[in-house]
């Protein structure tokens, strides 16, 4: 009997595990925009920046969603690229607009 509402307890105190929406900067995987992201930083930083402005590029308009968006279009600008317009957006990339 003891050892029955011992485990009642532990279970009534156990953090539960609900659907939720992640925390995007809590996450554990970089998604494809992210991932887009950090070469273009890398392409930058080695002074390619061709290549840095086409993934950009095709970071804007392949995940308009993605937290780095806003900032791919300021870098974008930066490096003299053209403005790139979004294309239907996908919803698999774990992207935050904010």
């Amino acid at each position: 009997m003891i050892r029955a509402a011992v485990v009642a307890a532990l279970v009534a105190i156990a953090p539960i595990q609900c659907a939720h929406d992640p925390d995007p900067n809590a996450r554990r995987e970089d998604t494809a925009g992210d991932a887009l992201w950090l070469m273009a930083m890398q392409f930058e930083n080695e002074h390619n920046d061709q290549a840095a402005k086409e993934t950009l590029a095709y970071l804007v308009k392949e995940y308009p969603s993605n937290r780095h968006t806003e900032a791919a279009k300021s870098e974008l600008a930066k490096l003299g690229g053209a403005p790139v317009e979004a294309t239907t957006p996908m919803t698999n990339d774990g992207g935050n607009s904010g």
